[in-house]
């Protein structure tokens, strides 16, 4: 669905009806009502930060909650990350996101990438990611974080270099 959303040559009908025919094996909705689903799916499921009310859990237990980007910049991309989010998943939950698939719901992948442990491989490159150079540690140390950086950077030009 995510690729389907960044292809550029695809018109926003063709990606309406090719993302609901993949969540939903449907290719036979009217075009209004169609239109009408995937703004609601896109909007409630796949664009928002953040639920108004807490998750539940299957015990009633609230599901932990997003945690605040640094300066709102983008931390997770899911196709350059996704064998890191997937090793992480492995490593902190034991879960196989490839036999996964359709089983698992967005709001549930969601919530259990958000509460990743911060030893795992996709909680230290978004940490390495929102690092800032203010100057603190050794010499040393802030060459790695930026060598770091540079590698786990999500787009060329992204990250600003201050020549420390």
């Amino acid at each position: 669905v995510f690729d389907v959303i960044d292809d550029d040559f695809l018109n926003e009908a063709e990606k309406c009806f090719l993302c609901l025919d993949i969540l939903l094996d449907r290719t036979d909705l009217p075009f209004t009502y169609a239109v009408d689903l995937w703004i609601y799916i896109k909007t409630n499921f796949i664009d928002s930060e953040r639920p108004e009310k807490p998750q539940l859990d299957i015990k009633g237990n609230p599901m932990p909650i997003v945690k605040e980007k640094e300066d709102n910049k983008k931390v997770i991309d899911f196709s350059l990350d996704a064998e890191f989010i997937y090793a992480s998943f492995r490593q902190a939950y034991q879960i196989n996101l490839l036999k996964e698939q359709n089983r698992l719901s967005w709001v549930e992948f969601k919530a259990l990438l958000n509460a990743l442990p911060d030893d795992t491989i996709m909680q230290r490159i978004i940490a390495i990611r929102q690092w800032k150079d203010d100057g603190e540690g050794s010499k040393k140390y802030r060459d790695n974080m930026r060598k770091l950086k540079a590698k786990y950077s999500l787009a060329d030009g992204e990250e600003e270099d201050d020549g420390s």
